[in-house]
């Protein structure tokens, strides 16, 4: 069972300033089920930020929210064009600000390459 976004997003801010962090929510959303996106600020300008993982991406669904980086080190205004098209397709969605000098945030990520298959199905057969 998942959590909802709103116990999901309170938790996060919650854990990073137990770690001396600072994190802002810097837009509400749905309280149930709104997609949660996550802005991390660099502190020298730049900024990664974080998406809902595609569900397809899975052969079986996550307990949890898994999340993809959508953009690295870029500006503000990027990430500002990139929520007004989500706005338009699901506005309501959750916006978490987070700081952290080195970009370092312990979010939940999606592996970028999914599981590699044996090119024969018969060599997974048996593994020792």
């Amino acid at each position: 069972m998942r959590v909802t976004s709103d116990f999901f997003v309170t938790a996060l801010v919650r854990r990073i300033f137990a770690d001396s962090g600072f994190a802002a929510i810097s837009r509400k959303g749905a309280a149930e089920a709104g997609a949660v996106f996550i802005v991390v600020d660099r502190l020298d300008g730049t900024y990664d930020f974080y998406g809902p993982a595609p569900q397809a991406m899975f052969m079986e669904q996550p307990q949890g929210r898994l999340f993809e980086k959508v953009l690295t080190g870029t500006e503000r205004e990027e990430i500002a064009k990139r929520l007004e098209r989500e706005a338009r397709m699901d506005p309501d969605y959750w916006v978490v600000e987070i700081e952290a000098r080195d970009g370092a945030v312990d979010l939940p990520v999606a592996d970028d390459e999914p599981e590699k298959k044996p090119a024969n199905p018969a060599d997974s057969l048996f593994r020792f």
